[in-house]
């Protein structure tokens, strides 16, 4: 058995998933991942890769891909098979909180002697009752905790003393609970190191291709990202990522940036290794013009042509489309987010754009060189009533008719589930936003976690739409949208009818499942809730959308050998 120094567990939604009758329905049609929510944070690897820069052994071992790759697949057999000292579990995205803890029990079952530390965004939120479960030895808090890592990794190699690690959470030899103080925070993010060689290199010491995956089908539709921030300047009331919930959650007063040189050369590495899609994550404007233009200058120098995914938190203009598209000979895309095309529930979240900024957004991109424009609505936000769900889907019409018929312009209208961020400022004063919460601790969103429908894991309910209204509108926004898009023209009556079976197909195990939920006695509830599973399985991955409009046509990674190989022998060269 070979053995670690730390090794980084990626848990699913809940645990464990494949015994459970769970219709998940429409929570991740727009996202790469499936509902298991099998995307590991990219933490894993610059956490990772600072620890190796330290002189430890690291592993990422993704298991909740591993179970949604086979049916097979034994969780206790792989982690009784994996020692180490420390076991690191992210609880970054609060969806993860069911099957998180329940893989630090496994962990403890099979290694009691060894560590296991929480990291990420609900991690820091909950701390304090995190840290009280008794498989949890360890929390760090904060958003950039790379090198406080690396801190406790050496005091608990050497015998050294916790208190002097900052961020930290953590429990004496008496079990008595410490919180050091949040010291680190950086202003900058220049000194964090960055590689995606840290997942090739494990992929090829431990030959675990799906254990070290950082989602499911990330082999076949290859996408990576660089981060030009952690923390927010803008203050959507819904995210749990905004100005108000960094400052809460990890004590983040401004946001930090990494400078266009590097983050430049952030790309670069990528692009030695391999020829997939780069998305900058953050609005590459948001720290001022001059920010954004000495970033177009230095991947212009550096020659990046691979394709790149643009983030927008506001409309732009057609210049900035024309420099984006002067600077990226591989070819760019957009992702855009206003959540309602209704200004006033746009208002109320704290965008502060006009429904004109949007259309003309549109048109200037494709005008300039876009290649395709996701656009992304939802259902279920503050001061949104059913009326303005619909027209937000209605109004896809007006939008695709903005630009010409072969622009590649992908409308999406999903639901905001399954929770409401911790942190933002929705959860710290639901009333304001309009909001009911049917969780706040950690405890009550596992238990909701561990619900047969995704319409009954919704921590909350709004002034204007109840859980079961939320339900309903969601299947008939998405109806709305795909007949707009046929008017328009996008897709065929054939498609658009086949789209809306499969919608109302959904809605249909959604009314199965109340159904059986309302059943009294317990053995006949299950064996009505087992009855529906496999249809839910089935529009698992694409319950109102078509999921494979997400996916960049890049090739798959296996296509990358040849560069990946190259990529390794440059990176080995540069340490020499």
């Amino acid at each position: 058995m070979s053995r670690y120094d730390a090794v980084f567990i990626h848990a699913p939604s809940v645990y464990d998933f494949r015994k459970k009758p769970i219709f998940y329905g429409p929570v991740s049609d727009v996202i790469p991942s499936s509902p298991v929510f099998e995307m590991y944070p990219v933490g894993f690897m610059t956490i990772s890769a600072h620890l190796i820069a330290a002189g430890f052994r690291t592993r990422i071992v993704n298991i909740a891909n591993l179970m949604l790759s086979s049916e097979k697949f034994d969780v206790e057999k792989k982690i009784r098979g994996i020692d180490a000292d420390v076991y690191f579990i992210d609880l970054h995205w609060l969806p993860h909180a069911h099957g998180a803890i329940e893989l630090a029990r496994i962990v403890k079952k099979y290694h009691p002697d060894s560590k296991v530390e929480f990291g990420g965004f609900s991690s820091s939120y909950f701390r304090q009752e995190l840290i009280l479960y008794p498989e949890v030895d360890l929390v760090m808090r904060g958003d950039t905790t790379e090198y406080p890592t690396v801190l406790m990794m050496e005091a608990l190699k050497k015998g050294g003393d916790l208190s002097k690690v900052p961020n930290l959470i953590w429990k004496d030899s008496e079990g008595r609970v410490h919180e050091n103080d949040v010291t680190w925070v950086l202003d900058d993010l220049d000194s964090v190191i960055f590689d995606y060689g840290v997942m090739i290199k494990s992929v090829m010491k431990t030959m675990d291709i799906n254990g070290s995956l950082p989602w499911k089908a990330w082999s076949k539709v290859p996408l990576t990202s660089v981060f030009t921030v952690r923390g927010c300047s803008i203050n959507c009331a819904e995210c749990g990522g905004s100005h108000a919930a960094n400052k809460t959650v990890v004590c983040r007063n401004r946001p930090a940036y990494r400078s266009p040189a590097k983050l430049a050369e952030d790309m670069e590495g990528i692009q030695n290794y391999m020829r997939a899609p780069i998305f900058i994550v953050g609005d590459i404007r948001q720290a001022g013009q001059k920010y954004c233009d000495d970033l177009l200058s230095e991947v212009r120098e550096r020659g990046i042509d691979n394709h790149v995914v643009i983030e927008l938190f506001r409309g732009a203009s057609a210049e900035h489309f024309s420099n984006i598209d002067r600077s990226f000979p591989g070819g760019w895309s957009i992702e855009f987010s206003p959540d309602s095309y209704d200004e006033s529930v746009r208002l109320a979240l704290g965008k502060g754009y006009t429904n004109d900024a949007i259309d003309k957004t549109l048109s200037a991109a494709f005008q300039n060189g876009c290649s395709r424009f996701d656009l992304f609505f939802m259902t279920g936000l503050p001061k949104q009533t059913r009326d303005s769900a619909l027209d937000t889907a209605r109004a896809a019409g007006h939008l695709w008719d903005q630009v010409n018929p072969g622009d590649g312009l992908f409308i999406y209208d999903s639901p905001f589930a399954p929770f409401v961020d911790p942190g933002s400022r929705a959860f710290q004063e639901p009333e304001k936003w309009g909001y009911r919460l049917r969780a706040r601790t950690l405890e009550d969103h596992r238990r909701l976690l561990d619900s047969p429908s995704w319409k009954h894991t919704l921590s909350y309910e709004t002034e204007f739409m109840t859980r079961d209204d939320i339900g309903e509108v969601s299947y008939d926004a998405a109806i709305e949208l795909t007949n707009a898009e046929m008017e328009t023209g996008r897709i065929t009556p054939e498609q658009a009818k086949a789209r809306n079976e499969r919608t109302e197909t959904a809605r249909h195990v959604m009314h199965l499942v109340d159904e059986a939920v309302a059943i009294e006695d317990p053995a006949e509830r299950d064996r009505a809730l087992w009855a529906v599973k496999d249809e839910g399985i089935r529009l698992m991955d694409s319950t109102i959308t078509d999921k494979n409009d997400l996916d960049w046509r890049s090739g798959s990674i296996w296509s990358n050998s040849p560069r990946i190989l190259a990529g390794l022998m440059k990176s080995f060269f540069r340490k020499a």
